[in-house]
């Protein structure tokens, strides 16, 4: 399994740690990677069997395009209030949505989640996205572009957004887990169609395993805290009051469809996939 170190994969490691992959009969080997989408290569030859944390959007995508015969095994992380928010400095006249209209946000990846959801949540407090202008940094330099004035605001996520604001004194302008976009799926454990068909005891037996680590995650936050910080670079501190993502436990069409709605509207996508054809359903 490519594993990339966020909160969003934290089943896996609880999985480990309770055994729970050995419960089911199963050998994982995580290998971390810096980007899912690095890892489609190693995914398509087979050399990887599952990227966990696999944000939808870029592989629904390569789905659309031929490069993946996409099988979503399990959701990761969906949505919650403020796991990522519009940063910005203290003096700024920047207070809601419709003060980002012709101002420059910074996103990690053009035309990704962040763009999307923060779309949504602009068109729901009447606010036109077209007018936002969109500029790619990396998490760990939006701190710098924010500070240096190269941008107007910046997108972020934990555990940069504690960073921010105990460094510059960024205040939260845009809440951006807000309505509409609550509860919205954002990353998966990701294989492909070919494995899922050819292996199904496998790949059920690891779904059931990840699922047992979701509900695990879900309902005992100290245990997502301790581990935390022996597989990503949030440390205890910040791993005890960071905002965490939500952990999905269960495999949901109309959940996921949300997810292929934003992108449809925000013309992402030339066509609507078949979800119940792309997420994994155990024969009985």
């Amino acid at each position: 399994m490519a594993a990339l170190p966020l909160a969003d994969n934290v089943a896996v490691y609880i999985a480990q740690k309770e055994k729970l992959f050995e419960k089911e009969g199963l050998e994982v080997k995580i290998e971390p990677v810096q980007q899912s989408t690095k890892a489609i290569p190693a995914l398509v030859k087979g050399d990887v069997n599952v990227i966990a944390g696999a944000n939808y959007v870029s592989f629904l995508q390569a789905n659309e395009k031929g490069t993946l015969d996409l099988s979503v095994l399990a959701e990761a992380a969906s949505m919650t209030s403020h796991m990522m928010d519009a940063l910005v400095m203290p003096d700024s006249k920047i207070k809601t949505p419709k003060d980002l209209e012709g101002k420059k946000v910074a996103v990690n990846i053009l035309n990704n989640i962040q763009s999307l959801t923060l779309d949504a949540i602009l068109k729901a407090n009447n606010a036109d996205p077209s007018k936002v202008e969109y500029v790619s940094v990396p998490f760990p330099q939006m701190a710098a572009a924010l500070e240096k004035g190269q941008v107007d605001a910046i997108h972020t996520v934990e555990p940069f957004t504690s960073a921010t604001e105990k460094d510059l004194g960024a205040r939260v302008a845009v809440d951006g887990g807000a309505e509409p976009v609550t509860n919205t799926p954002i990353a998966g454990y990701i294989s492909t169609q070919k494995f899922a068909k050819e292996n199904p005891k496998t790949a059920a037996a690891f779904q059931r395993a990840i699922f047992a680590a979701q509900k695990i995650a879900a309902g005992d936050r100290k245990k997502v805290e301790d581990i935390l910080p022996t597989y990503t670079k949030i440390d205890a501190k910040v791993a005890s009051v960071i905002t965490l993502p939500g952990y999905p436990t269960s495999l949901n069409t109309t959940r996921m469809q949300k997810v292929v709605d934003l992108m449809d509207s925000a013309k992402l996508l030339k066509e609507k996939p078949d979800l119940k054809t792309i997420l994994f359903q155990p024969s009985a």
